[in-house]
């Protein structure tokens, strides 16, 4: 199989578990380290404070081990109207930190999505979301006006561009919600990070062809800059659907399972990245929450299954 030289493969905290305040037992230091011995060149920033955030010494935490920063995920509760001016300050202190850190040949890029988990029913209904859950007229010009200024200000302050991110547990999760969110925003503004295993457990049914993801990419690769890689276990989507669980639950379930053992045809997506050119990074994340499997194990499988793949 041919190789494709221009895409490299990254991975991020999110796969050691460390979302919210992370895993006591994992810091920085061993998370980059178990990240490098596993085979991959680049990560993202994860929850803001988890690694240094003095500029110096974040560098040299990447330097030290050949890394690129590639970008930093921040969650705004976008519906509300003091969004912009309840997490400025955040969103600068992230993309300040990203910017100081920056390698000119590929600057690091804002990942900005709703909060997931904020909804109390968005939370619930995660993987079989209903139009009725979606915002109205109203709250959704709030959301998209405030996704705008906020890719306004980062872009102002720090350079960088923005690209969000369509999530499950928030209010764009589905394919027509990320459809609309597209279509009432400025793609100079905004650009879209394309989560396989969000996607495919965001369309609310099950995925036993393992084409959604592609459908998904082919359908809005005009608007897409970026790319995560996930999995999804088609009999586990179906089971949380079933039994209602909720997101929180459906994850500590095991939902994203490590590459090649879920729904996704990974390698129809690496060819369709092929064919269209897709020169930038892909980066693993395997979303657990703390304490949960063996990341380093994990990191080392998903790895292997990408070679496999000619990445």
């Amino acid at each position: 199989m041919n190789t494709t030289p221009d895409i490299r493969i990254a991975n991020a905290p999110c796969s050691w578990g460390l979302i919210g305040e992370g895993d006591a037992g994992i810091d920085h230091a061993r998370m980059l380290d178990e990240l490098v011995d596993t085979g991959y060149q680049g990560t993202e920033l994860g929850d803001y404070g988890f690694m240094p955030t003095d500029p110096a010494q974040l560098r040299e935490a990447l330097d030290a081990r050949g890394l690129t920063m590639l970008g930093g995920f921040q969650g705004v509760n976008l519906r509300d109207r003091d969004a912009v001016r309840e997490a400025r300050q955040r969103v600068l202190a992230v993309t300040r930190l990203l910017a100081a850190v920056a390698d000119p040949a590929r600057p690091p890029l804002f990942v900005l999505a709703d909060d997931n988990g904020r909804d109390p029913a968005r939370e619930r209904e995660a993987g079989r979301v209903t139009p009725a859950l979606g915002l109205d007229r109203d709250a959704w010009r709030t959301f998209t006006g405030n996704a705008e200024e906020i890719a306004r200000i980062v872009q102002g302050e720090t350079g960088l561009a923005t690209v969000f991110h369509p999530h499950c547990a928030g209010f764009v999760e589905t394919p027509e919600e990320t459809a609309r969110l597209l279509e009432d925003t400025d793609p100079d503004l905004l650009s879209l990070v394309f989560d396989t295993g969000h996607y495919v457990y965001g369309t609310g049914a099950p995925d036993p062809e393992g084409d959604a993801a592609l459908r998904g990419l082919q359908r809005f690769w005009d608007r897409t800059r970026y790319v995560h890689v996930k999995d999804c276990s088609d009999a586990l989507a179906r089971r949380a659907r079933s039994d209602g669980w909720d997101y929180t639950t459906a994850v500590r379930h095991g939902l994203f399972c490590e590459l090649g053992q879920g729904s996704v045809d990974f390698a129809a997506v690496t060819e369709f990245l092929r064919t269209r050119g897709y020169a930038d990074w892909i980066t693993v994340e395997q979303d657990v929450l703390p304490g949960m499997g063996t990341p380093k194990d994990s990191a080392r499988r998903n790895r292997e299954y990408l070679k496999g793949l000619g990445l």
